[in-house]
């Protein structure tokens, strides 16, 4: 079965479309039924015995992703016959032992590719392809336990492609989760599947739906939780698109991970404590999350075009007010989950100490490179303020210590507003960064206006590598510079840059393939190491998408690097033992790797942008003496 061919546009862009509402077109259009937004709790179908019985039926729906009086696409759906049609599609989980009997029609007028009604775990996928008008029964026993989907392939769009012409449209709607549970398992976690709908407008329009469990922020589920309670979650990616969902001021745990065909479930030394983790396309992870600490929090995918105010349905024209707005259902869109955690009654917080104080301004220098503007975090580092038009080539570093309190007030020279986001920071949730969102009740964070400042308080728990970046106008405000790392040292370590290096991965402005730049720069300067010391990489990737990946090299082989820690956490000892140096850093990950060079001689650190074959590449040329 051919896969569906997703071009870098499609990976990148979001529409650019006028609204589209119920209006005075909708007597106009066909009269469909209406999907019905999936929540994943309620399985379909009829279970007696250890048989569940299940009739499905594929057939056209009109989608509202957004507000239910709001922009709408007819779409292909799943539904149970008799039943409302859903995105996702209908919920399909039994305990390991089920034998599966599901009879699926086909009420389309043309044909389909049914994948995922069979045994797990399966080589490979067992497809079948059904004609308009057809019904196929399919009977299975269901397999190992695990997180699984099922989907169908609408013939028509696959038809037109060819070597001249491309399947270039996505109709990730048309996939629902099967998820097989363990003997005995009592089922308390939550499902969440991503689906995608996209088409062109026209060139270079592409108009698309962004949604999770059937819906797009702010109108997706929002989670409530309790300090102390534990959140399991299945999540499926059911799109062409891969995703680096992020959890903002905590770390999560890998429990497993899987894709249509097979599941993985995670030993314990296996593990691993995550803030970002990628889920490529049809693949899927459980995770488990608990809070110990209130406020109001996000889930969500950290590729910016996935998340701002143009990955609407009805985007809004560049640098539209929406993109600077206080509310979070304004400047916020797509794949976005709010999770609210209440304090509860037992939840103490910590008792105030005295603060490190720093002071950070938000600036705009004159243009460089390509972006069409150049910002800039700038940190003050004596009693003098930075010039107000002064910006360097990377935003400052912050160099901060474990357990030590610090108060950074984050001064806003620009004439437009923003915020920040202090990324894999454990933290208050007020000072979280999300205007509008982050904090809990009635207090909750206030956009960085023009001419004014904001005060973040961050005591941090732990040593490691970190981000602090814009959430507020991304694609512009982050393309034109406003990110920066954030190293975090033991107390009594101090930083030293002939041994600790850092590199930041962006892009420079919007265009697409993205132009990359590692801090700040497209060329990097030569760097000189100590034969036999101990030398740190920490590495980040904080472009708007794309993976990119730094590989070590001596002549043209990959030499070794030893792995301490992803997202600032240490990793245990089974994680890490020595390997090649090569590793792929998605959106919104940090990565920290030792290298101790035993030979003299040169080498070369290679950063590639995976965007496209044969992507930018950017080099630096290391002496061992």
């Amino acid at each position: 079965m051919r896969r569906l061919a997703v071009p870098l546009t499609l990976l990148l862009l979001v529409a650019a479309l006028p609204h589209r509402g119920a209006g005075d077109l909708e007597a106009a259009l066909p009269l469909v039924p209406v999907v019905k937004p999936n929540d994943n709790r309620q399985p379909a179908g009829r279970l007696r015995g250890n048989t569940l019985t299940l009739k499905l039926v594929v057939q056209p729906a009109r989608w509202y992703p957004q507000a239910s009086n709001g922009p709408y696409v007819d779409v292909e759906t799943f539904a149970e016959e008799g039943k409302e049609p859903m995105i996702p599609g209908p919920l399909i989980r039994v305990p390991t032992g089920t034998i599966i009997e599901a009879a699926i029609r086909n009420a389309l007028d043309s044909a389909i590719t049914l994948d995922g009604f069979y045994t797990r775990p399966a080589e490979s996928s067992d497809s079948v392809r059904l004609g308009p008008g057809e019904t196929r029964t399919f009977r299975f026993a269901a397999g190992a336990p695990g997180t699984y989907l099922y989907r169908a392939i609408v013939g028509r769009y696959r038809e037109r492609a060819g070597p001249a012409e491309p399947d270039t449209r996505e109709r990730e709607q048309l996939a629902g989760a099967l998820v097989i549970d363990s003997a005995g398992d009592r089922k308390g976690d939550r499902v969440l599947v991503i689906n995608i709908w996209g088409d062109w407008k026209d060139s270079p329009h592409y108009r698309n739906a962004l949604a999770i469990n059937g819906k797009s922020w702010p109108y997706t589920e929002r989670f409530g939780l309790t300090v102390g309670d534990t959140l399991r979650l299945r999540v499926i990616n059911a799109s062409a698109r891969p995703h680096p969902m992020h959890l903002h001021g905590f770390y999560y745990t890998i429990d497993a991970q899987g894709d249509i065909r097979r599941d993985t479930a995670n030993s314990p030394e296996k593990r691993r404590v995550v803030v970002t983790e990628q889920i490529r396309q049809l693949r899927t992870i459980a995770m488990t999350w608990s809070p110990d600490r209130p406020g109001n929090w996000l889930f969500h995918c950290h590729t910016g075009f996935h998340v701002t105010p143009e990955a609407r349905l009805d985007r809004p024209p560049s640098r539209h007010h929406v993109n600077y707005t206080h509310d979070p259902g304004d400047h916020m869109a797509g794949l976005v989950i709010g999770i609210t955690v209440d304090p509860g009654s037992r939840w103490q917080p910590l008792p105030e100490r005295p603060a490190r104080t720093l002071r950070l301004f938000v600036q705009e220098g004159p243009r460089r490179g390509r972006a069409p503007r150049s910002l800039g975090f700038v940190l003050q580092r004596d009693s003098i303020q930075p010039r107000p038009d002064s910006t360097e080539a990377m935003s400052s570093a912050l160099v901060l210590t474990r357990g030590e309190p610090t108060a950074i007030t984050v001064v806003n020279r620009l004439t437009e507003p923003t915020g920040v986001h202090w990324h894999g920071i454990e933290l208050e949730s007020y000072s979280d960064g999300v205007a509008g969102w982050s904090g809990l009740g009635k207090r909750v964070a206030p956009v960085i206006a023009p001419r004014d400042s904001f005060v973040a308080q961050l005591t941090l728990p732990r040593a490691g590598t970190f981000i602090y970046h814009t959430h507020l106008n991304d694609l512009e405000q982050l393309t034109s510079g406003l990110y920066g790392a954030i190293v975090v040292l033991e107390p009594g370590q101090k930083f030293d840059p002939q041994t600790d290096h850092i590199y930041v991965a962006g892009w420079d402005g919007e265009e697409q393939p993205p132009n990359l730049v590692v801090n700040g720069d497209s060329v990097l300067p030569p760097l000189t190491m100590t034969h036999g010391a101990a030398h740190r990489l920490r590495l980040i990737n904080i472009g708007v998408a794309v993976a990119v990946r730094f590989s070590l090299r001596r002549d043209t082989a990959l030499v070794s690097w030893k792995p301490i820690a992803k997202d600032g956490a240490d990793l245990p000892a089974t994680q890490s033992a020595s390997k090649r140096a090569i590793q792929t850093v998605v959106v919104g990950e940090t990565f920290d790797f030792e290298f101790r060079p035993l030979e003299r001689g040169t080498y070369e650190l290679l950063i590639e942008s995976l965007s496209v074959p044969a992507g930018p590449k950017r080099r630096q040329r290391i002496e061992v003496r």
